[in-house]
């Protein structure tokens, strides 16, 4: 089986499995991750979360595989994009 066969193969149940042993070290049962087992565990979370779980976080593995970065202009564009919960003035409070 090829490794984009594998990962087209992973069910959102057993993606939230990998996934929680990556997160804890073993698996459901209890079992202990080996090394192998840990870093091949990765990678699969990784390549499916890059293929089925699009995100705009800043630094992400894109869907090709590659390193997706977000410079802190574009970030600080969306941010003023968003609505205003609150502004503050540096101006004298009673100048109004």
């Amino acid at each position: 089986m090829q490794f984009d066969d594998l990962v087209s193969s992973i069910t959102p149940d057993i993606f939230e499995r990998l996934l929680q042993a990556v997160e804890l070290g073993k698996w459901p049962d209890g079992v202990k991750l080996s090394d192998e087992q840990r870093e091949h565990s990765i990678q699969l979370v990784m390549a499916y979360q890059a293929r089925y779980c699009p995100s705009e976080e800043p630094f992400r593995v894109g869907a090709d595989g590659q390193l997706v970065t977000r410079s802190k202009r574009d970030m600080k564009a969306d941010l003023k994009g968003e609505n205003t919960i609150a502004s503050f003035s540096l101006n004298n409070p009673n100048e109004a």
